[in-house]
């Protein structure tokens, strides 16, 4: 073995270990020790300020610990304006942007081939584009996401939301899964990368697995979801996520969220960014109807 092969190695054993023993300690991931289980997992809307006590390093990131009753003035920092749909125009494009300025969100996430226009349109704004590699299945290439990552970056885009190998994930190739990330990773610097798991799809053990590889691949953020296969986000998943990976990057909470009640759920669970098409609904207390 060469060191780097061996070092590579030595930290899938340490990453199995630490799926195990966090396994461990949390039953599985699926009980909430705060109620004996009575809330179905559903901890950050029926007990928030619990979740923020045992979701370890969350706290200091959550600023709501009841029910969201109402809209903190900078929820919208915490959100990423999305249009992820195949049949969007230049015109949603444009509107997307002019929203985002409005509010001031997080950042856009758009597909690859709407980059550039976007960029043009926020440029001088200090709102970046984030776009979306290996969406929504995550079944290409490290090779490839990691020339679709580049290609983005010189579009303009300044944050990278990839989808996980999930195939490889659930297989327990965990080297593979590394390579993939770190991949994306190496090919985007400086600009942050969101490794997106694909929650729904996993058990506790390969999200527990999929943080901690992320984290240990240099991701900035983990995020929950890509909205396309049929789950989204949930407080009990943010707050798993955010015990594997502490304090030291992102969670973002994507799928699903539609409203300001579902964004500040989110929050308390533990995550610091919020993924969503319904995001001026969410700021405005509106009802959205949005899919993703």
């Amino acid at each position: 073995m060469t060191v780097e092969t061996d070092d590579r190695a030595r930290l899938i054993e340490a990453i199995t270990r630490e799926v195990m023993a966090t396994l461990a300690a949390s039953g599985g991931g699926t009980v909430c020790d705060g109620c004996g289980g009575s809330c179905s997992g559903g901890c950050a809307g029926q007990c928030a300020p619990r979740v923020a006590e045992v979701v370890a390093g969350g706290a200091s990131r959550v600023s709501y610990t009841g029910r969201a009753g109402s809209v903190p003035d900078d929820l919208a920092r915490y959100i990423d304006h999305t249009l992820l749909k195949p049949d969007a125009t230049a015109d949603d494009i444009d509107r997307l942007c002019a929203e985002a300025v409005e509010h001031r969100f997080a950042s856009v996430c758009i597909n690859p081939f709407w980059v550039s226009r976007a960029a043009g349109n926020l440029k001088g704004t200090g709102i970046p584009v984030a776009s979306v590699i290996g969406f929504p299945f995550g079944a290409t290439s490290a090779e490839i996401k990691a020339h679709e990552a580049r290609q983005v970056i010189r579009a303009g885009a300044r944050e990278i939301d990839m989808v996980i190998n999930i195939g490889a994930l659930k297989n327990r190739d965990f080297a593979l899964v590394l390579n993939d990330i770190q991949s994306v990773v190496n090919a985007s610097r400086p600009h942050p990368v969101k490794v997106i798991l694909e929650t729904s799809q996993l058990t506790s053990e390969e999200k527990i697995a999929g943080c901690a590889l992320a984290k240990a691949a240099g991701a900035a953020f983990v995020k929950t979801s890509t909205g396309f296969t049929g789950g989204g986000a949930t407080a009990e998943d943010v707050a798993l996520m955010r015990k594997v990976v502490g304090d030291e990057i992102g969670v973002k909470a994507s799928g699903g969220v539609r409203s300001s009640e579902d964004a500040m759920k989110m929050i308390a669970a533990g995550a610091n960014r919020i993924g969503a098409s319904a995001s001026v609904a969410i700021v405005t207390g509106q009802k959205s109807t949005a899919k993703y």
